[in-house]
């Protein structure tokens, strides 16, 4: 009875304790960010800086195609931030009343190149040689819904070389599945981003920066239905910090 007595009153110590403890409030300091796939790299980086100048926040990253994302945001998929590949992305996110508009900004640029396997013996230096009998299949991002898809169809369809092409071509899901196919080899060339082509360096060789197309710049902005504006303005500011701007800097980011 005895030792039965004092476990009752542990036990009730122990609910006592639980009384007084506030009890956590769970993502309370989680803050999602869509952000296009072409960032992969840079914004997990700036993520871990912004946590320990943070404490206690977490930020949970979602990388795909920019088409994708803006649909995920549209049926209502908890988002705080959204960084778009480009301006039309971002112009149907706000046109929809997706975004805070006053929260919009650019804060990076890219450019478009020419990729081709490592290994590739192919002898190719502008994006007329693609027609040669030669080159197969051709690797770009689906125009419908990514970005680099759609600054792609542009060059090509300035250059004349669009409907020529046609046969040949493969189309990927995001930035990065065009430059998976590459670097296994899988197509005789392809269109990504130039940071995309410099994470794959000993995989993949640039055969030109492309011209044609509208200027690559990326526009962040806080979603409107995220319920963590603060914390998600402090982010969006945070991507314009020294610190920041000097990773997107070193994946080869240049200023919008």
């Amino acid at each position: 009875m005895k030792s039965l007595r004092i476990m009752a009153l542990g036990l009730l110590a122990l609910w006592g304790m639980a009384l007084i403890q506030p009890a956590p409030v769970m993502g309370a300091r989680e803050l999602t960010v869509s952000a296009a796939a072409s960032l992969t790299n840079a914004f997990p980086e700036i993520g871990q800086l912004f946590e320990k100048q943070h404490p206690g926040t977490k930020i949970i990253f979602n990388f795909a195609a920019t088409g994708p994302l803006l649909q995920q945001i549209a049926q209502g998929a908890p988002v705080d931030v959204f960084a778009s590949a480009d301006q039309k992305s971002m112009n149907q996110a706000q046109e929809k009343g997706l975004i805070v508009p006053a929260s919009r900004k650019d804060f990076v640029s890219n450019t478009l190149v020419l990729i081709v396997p490592q290994d590739s013996k192919l002898a190719l230096s502008g994006l007329k040689d693609l027609t040669s009998p030669a080159v197969k299949r051709v690797a770009l991002g689906n125009p419908a819904t990514v970005p680099v898809g759609r600054y792609t169809r542009e060059a090509l369809t300035k250059a004349g070389l669009w409907e020529a092409l046609q046969p040949k071509l493969i189309m990927g899901e995001s930035v990065r599945q065009v430059l998976d196919y590459v670097s296994r080899a899988e197509v005789d060339a392809g269109f990504v981003f130039a940071t995309d082509a410099a994470i794959a360096k000993g995989k993949v060789t640039t055969v030109t920066q492309v011209q044609g197309h509208q200027p690559i710049v990326y526009p962040v902005a806080l979603v409107a239905a995220g319920q963590k504006k603060a914390l998600a303005q402090e982010f969006l500011n945070f991507l314009f910090a020294p610190e920041s701007v000097a990773i997107l800097a070193k994946y080869g980011f240049g200023k919008p």
